[in-house]
């Protein structure tokens, strides 16, 4: 992940942040049963100093994609996909060490919404998924297998708001925990999130 990339995500959550602040008179249509929205979100997570990979990264900046499918009795089902980078807790130059963690997770969520009638849209939500940690070394090489690398998976649980500004766009808030499992280590990832979400119609 890089600095340009993460700035950009910075700016357009904080557009939409704007947007949403300007826009309390706009015409909004609540999504109904049946129709699936598209997220794109930009994040910020922190790993606990445990596990394999909690040892020896800290924090870092990330990108994502949500789609959600609206259902029934304010309930959601929907899939993740995120890129997320972590800074080493002790930075060096020597060739053989990390510069960078790279985690990339592939998730199925699941959602229990509140006042789905209203702007103003709170869930819950617990996901479940595929995960890979992959690392680059100072002198550029990436590192697939090994201490710290590999393909896991991962459990999460959270919480979010949708808050509709325009027609079936929404601002997109979140703050999610995730249990990533790789070589049978638990790391632990706490990780903030804005984005947009616009509900296709139909």
């Amino acid at each position: 992940m890089t600095k340009r990339s993460v700035g950009r995500a910075a700016l357009a959550a904080g557009a939409a942040l704007m947007l949403a602040g300007n826009a309390r008179g706009a015409t909004v249509v609540l999504p109904r049963p049946g129709q699936v929205g598209i997220a794109a979100f930009g994040e910020y997570g922190t790993l606990l100093k445990r596990g394999e990979i909690g040892d020896d990264f800290r924090s870092g900046a990330g990108l994502g994609m949500r789609l959600r499918y609206r259902m029934r009795y304010e309930r959601a089902i929907g899939l993740t996909f995120e890129r997320q980078g972590f800074d080493p807790r002790v930075k060096t130059s020597v060739d053989s060490l990390p510069k960078k963690l790279t985690l990339m997770c592939s998730g199925f969520d699941v959602y229990q919404m509140f006042g789905t009638k209203t702007r103003t849209v709170k869930m819950l939500s617990a996901g479940v998924g595929l995960a890979q940690a992959q690392q680059k070394l100072n002198d550029n090489e990436v590192k697939l297998r090994g201490l710290g690398t590999g393909d896991g998976f991962f459990v999460s649980v959270g919480g979010e708001i949708e808050y509709f500004f325009w027609q079936t766009w929404a601002v997109d808030l979140s703050l999610r925990y995730a249990a990533v499992l790789i070589h049978e280590s638990t790391n632990h990832d706490v990780q903030v999130a804005a984005g947009l979400i616009f509900y296709a119609g139909y």
